[in-house]
């Protein structure tokens, strides 16, 4: 008994541990870019909706996960890796739009973009994942992984709210000339990640 509660929750750990780095993966920042530019246009007040929506972004990327494991997804690796950047120019280029337009297309368009996105990338390491995962504890180990994904996210999520906060109190800084350039700069960034793949 005890031996199979230690089993388990080394699975847990495991899972966790890898859910948590596969965010936080410095050789693949795609990930980070995209939840910084779905953190940029919230404030602390807004930030339960915002973390509804990096909740999405898990949901989808879970969801593609379990597809992948049970019905054996197959899709063009290629045209997966050169999704995840046009997603992450999509979100940034949002930040660049007038106020009202930026605010409707936000309201509109964000959480399925956020769970399209989680999608795709689940898509992306969906055939790495599944060899991965022991076949005695597919549940536990889905669900220890999401929820390591959804704490590394917050994380970021935490981390962005707090920098915007700090840099605003910057005289003569407003919030748009913020969310512009960090905008422009993830912008050109998904551009460059677009042009290396296609």
């Amino acid at each position: 008994n005890s031996k199979r509660e230690g089993n388990i929750m080394d699975t847990f750990l495991f899972y966790l541990d890898l859910g948590f780095r596969h965010v936080m993966d410095w050789n693949g920042l795609d990930h980070l870019y995209f939840i910084i530019t779905l953190a940029l246009p919230f404030d602390f007040k807004a930030s339960r909706k915002l973390l509804l929506w990096v909740t999405l972004f898990t949901l989808g990327h879970t969801l593609s996960l379990v597809g992948n494991f049970y019905l054996e997804f197959s899709f063009s690796s290629y045209w997966i890796e050169l999704l995840i950047p046009i997603t992450i120019a999509f979100s940034a280029a949002s930040l660049l739009l007038p106020k009202k337009y930026s605010e409707t297309l936000i309201g509109l368009f964000f959480p399925i973009v956020t769970v399209v996105f989680g999608i795709i990338h689940g898509l992306g390491f969906g055939r790495y994942f599944s060899m991965l995962i022991p076949e005695d504890a597919v549940g536990l180990s889905l669900f220890s992984f999401a929820l390591g994904v959804e704490f590394a996210q917050t994380v970021i999520v935490i981390g962005v709210l707090c920098l915007s906060f700090l840099v605003l109190k910057t005289p003569k800084l407003t919030k748009s000339i913020w969310n512009i350039a960090i905008g422009s700069f993830i912008f050109i960034l998904a551009l460059g990640m677009i042009f290396e793949r296609i």
